[in-house]
């Protein structure tokens, strides 16, 4: 993965969130149920801040597991859970008590946490296999970014309806690369036959196959 394109879409995300429209919807309720347009904002932002924290966080011990970005989704007890999950629960909850500091302050945090990662990604020795403290098991760099970058777009496209403007168009690889993540995770859950008509023979399609 071309890292710099993490860069891009983080900065986008960025621009999306200091759009005025979202300060002025900042209390209203989002296009996420149960979340604010605040919380999605800081949501949305705090991915930036998660590679922050994974990049400097300590190297896995040799007994911690390696997997790539389709095992990470694979096991995540999140993919698929209902909206009152205590998981769901808790992000929802969390998001909308950081965002209570406001607008201005949670786009301040959003730019220190791009100026810190452009400069871990930009530093040499950056780890090619790194373990997020949230998770138990560890993923090559460049598959973790690809779960970021699955956070980025998916929630910059809810942030977007959220507050009636455009979705940010993402660069070629970017959205390959998102693609790649929830095509499978939902030929995972829903069966290669389901995903393979919803994408190409709407007639014969047999409802949802939305990967989360």
């Amino acid at each position: 993965m071309d890292r710099s394109l993490f860069l891009v879409t983080a900065r986008q995300a960025l621009d999306l969130a200091s759009r005025p429209e979202v300060a002025a919807a900042w209390s209203a309720e989002s296009a996420c149920e149960g979340m604010t347009v605040g919380g999605l904002t800081h949501h949305l932002l705090k991915q930036v801040a998660n590679v922050v924290l994974t990049l400097g966080a300590p190297a896995p011990g040799a007994d911690v597991e390696v997997v790539d970005r389709h095992g990470h989704y694979a096991r995540s007890a999140w993919v698929g859970a209902p909206l009152d999950d205590p998981g769901n629960v808790g992000v929802r909850e969390g998001s909308d008590g950081a965002a209570a500091v406001g607008p201005d302050g949670v786009l301040a945090w959003g730019r220190d946490g791009i100026d810190r990662l452009t400069e871990l990604l930009d530093a040499p020795g950056t780890p090619d296999v790194v373990a997020p403290p949230w998770l138990t098991w560890a993923l090559p760099t460049d598959d973790f970014l690809a779960t970021r970058l699955v956070e980025l777009t998916v929630h910059g496209d809810d942030l977007a309806a959220s507050v009636g403007l455009e979705t940010p168009q993402y660069p070629g690889p970017v959205v390959a690369t998102v693609l790649d993540v929830l095509t499978t995770v939902a030929v995972r859950r829903h069966g290669q036959t389901a995903v393979l008509r919803a994408l190409s023979r709407p007639q014969r399609a047999t409802g949802d196959v939305s990967a989360f």
